[in-house]
């Protein structure tokens, strides 16, 4: 099989360099700025665990759109073999990037959204009518520490919808160092990460490495509010969010509330992370882009006006959002007073 990742970012990129350093064929598709330092100087790829390789720029297919990739890359492959798309690009990109994929490639091509939020599956299906969409779920954080390098800073397995080709694709994956399972119910999935992404915009906000950020009490406790308020919406639309992390969803808020002294024993695993590792949307305010706060956030909101009832502490974290710019810092106690 042979795998073509649209959206080579910092996930796109992981995925890809660890299926190419276990033998998968695989191209990327991504910007000039990602691609031209990994074409000159190849990519370092690792991970929480203490794997590493370095991948030489020959063994590295590169494009910067999906039409050259469709034409080239599997052609260098060998006829008959399927390609399957693995989109990893931002929400907010979803439907431009699932056209481009249906204008240059053949209906019925399987396209896995390795994405955050819950709205993908349906833009891709509404941008990209003759493609076949399926919802993956990444849980960790992956940071690109310098332009030839990406690194696993946090734990756990990517999910997939569970279908006859995708327990191929996992098959690939497992033997690849990319631990994955299939789910039944990749909604429950979908917002139970959500749930784990509210602490995205936090990040964002307090302009700190998540180790540090969740260390702060006061931060902890916005994303409990943003995620209880989360759990209620989900409660009045009949959604029971699946188990990503350690600790159930219903109990996330308790625990994040803890002292100090007690979260980080209860909490350990949460704190095993790179002592660099931020959120992406961090990184996003950081250089100027949209961030995935419609995603995230927004979703909630959606959600609840769809139910009749309200979410004003995520609507409240997207109107901070909306002004948030690279350099600002939000204190703990600011952060809780603003969101309520």
């Amino acid at each position: 099989m042979n795998y073509l990742i649209v959206g080579a970012g910092a996930i796109g990129c992981y995925v890809g360099a660890r299926l190419i350093a276990a033998g998968q064929r695989v191209a990327l598709v991504g910007r000039a700025p990602i691609l031209d330092p990994l074409a000159k100087g190849g990519l370092t790829v690792s991970d929480l665990d203490g794997f590493w390789t370095h991948l030489e720029p020959a063994q590295l297919q590169l494009f910067t759109n999906v039409a050259q990739a469709w034409q080239d890359f599997p052609a260098a492959c060998g006829q008959g073999t399927p390609t399957v798309i693995l989109l990893c690009v931002k929400g907010g990109a979803t439907a431009s990037a699932a056209q481009e994929i249906a204008a240059h490639c053949p209906p019925g091509t399987l396209v896995v959204s390795l994405q955050n939020g819950v709205d993908n599956l349906a833009r891709i299906a509404q941008a990209g009518p003759g493609l076949q969409a399926v919802a993956g779920m990444v849980p960790y954080n992956v940071v690109m520490p310098d332009p030839h390098k990406v690194h696993r800073a946090t734990e756990g397995a990517l999910q997939l919808a569970k279908t006859p080709v995708t327990r191929t694709i996992a098959q690939a994956f497992n033997a690849s160092g990319l631990p994955t399972v299939l789910a039944s119910d990749m909604l429950a999935v979908q917002w139970g990460k959500l749930l784990l992404n509210l602490n995205n915009p936090v990040n964002a906000l307090s302009d700190l490495p998540l180790v540090d950020q969740l260390s702060d009490r006061d931060m902890r406790c916005v994303l409990a509010a943003l995620q209880t308020e989360a759990l209620q919406v989900l409660g009045a639309a009949g959604i029971r969010p699946a188990k990503i992390s350690k600790v159930p969803a219903r109990f996330l808020p308790f625990v994040l509330g803890l002292p100090n002294w007690l979260f980080s024993r209860v909490a350990a695993n949460m704190l095993r992370m790179d002592a660099r590792a931020r959120s992406s949307m961090w990184e996003d305010v950081q250089r100027g882009r949209v961030t995935e706060i419609d995603d995230l956030c927004g979703a909630v909101v959606r959600l609840a006006a769809q139910h009749g009832v309200s979410a004003p502490r995520n609507a409240a974290m997207c109107t901070l959002m909306a002004s948030c710019r690279s350099g600002q810092h939000w204190s703990g106690n600011a952060l809780r007073q603003a969101v309520g």
